[in-house]
């Protein structure tokens, strides 16, 4: 049974710095399991900083979406949602996979892209994808990586509002801890029972979604 106690990631009065910028000031905050978080403000507040540090904070297992993605260009997306678990097997039954995809493998991903819509993309080159497509499939690696915790950043940008909500509804449905920053705020108080706000590398407010309204949150927005 898993411990709704137990905190997972925290930070006390983190700073960083690049050169002379401040980019984070003096954030402390715990994170407990099961929390579903939304980090959000302007461009440049420095949630994806917070995002790394927080990631940089625990040995926990964390399946993580980047905004740059790391997928393989060259690769299928069948090779790039399979990289998931190439720390779970040997060497060899991962070229075995390379050379002709198993069915045994094929079974576990299917299922996972056509949660995302992907289906029919699975031996697709990554390379000949859009970019929501290929933000897609750095989702499917995530979720067939089977952990338990989730971090993404920004993992719906690339995706309408109906793609959104398909995809927004797969990672909370497949991870029991979610953290991630969002540049669309109806879509985090949506999918996250907690918010915190960042505003010129500070943070400027921490607490539920219940009874939060997209307006509360203007001050974070307001130049």
């Amino acid at each position: 049974m898993l411990n709704r106690d137990e905190t997972l990631f925290a930070l006390d009065k983190a700073t960083v710095r690049y050169g002379e910028q401040t980019v984070l000031s003096e954030i402390s905050l715990s994170i407990k399991r099961g929390e579903k978080i939304s980090l959000v403000g302007q461009s440049g507040a420095g949630k994806s900083t917070l995002l790394t540090q927080l990631y940089e904070s625990t040995d926990e297992d964390v399946a993580i979406v980047p905004q740059e993605l790391g997928l393989v260009r060259t690769l299928s997306v069948f090779h790039n949602v399979y990289m998931g678990r190439l720390h779970r097997y040997s060497t060899w039954y991962n070229l075995v996979n390379l050379i002709k995809p198993l069915q045994a493998e094929k079974d576990l991903i299917v299922p996972i892209l056509e949660q995302l819509g992907m289906e029919e993309k699975l031996f697709a080159p990554v390379q000949e994808l859009s970019g929501g497509q290929q933000q897609r499939t750095a989702i499917g690696r995530a979720i067939f990586k089977d952990s338990a915790i989730f971090f993404g950043d920004e993992p719906v940008s690339a995706l309408d509002e109906h793609q959104s909500h398909i995809v927004m509804q797969a990672i909370v449905g497949n991870h029991d801890t979610v953290v991630q920053s969002m540049h669309d705020v109806a879509l985090a108080l949506e999918y996250s029972d907690r918010i915190i706000g960042l505003k010129d590398g500070q943070k400027v407010l921490d607490q539920s979604t219940n009874g939060m309204k997209a307006s509360d949150l203007d001050d974070i927005y307001r130049q």
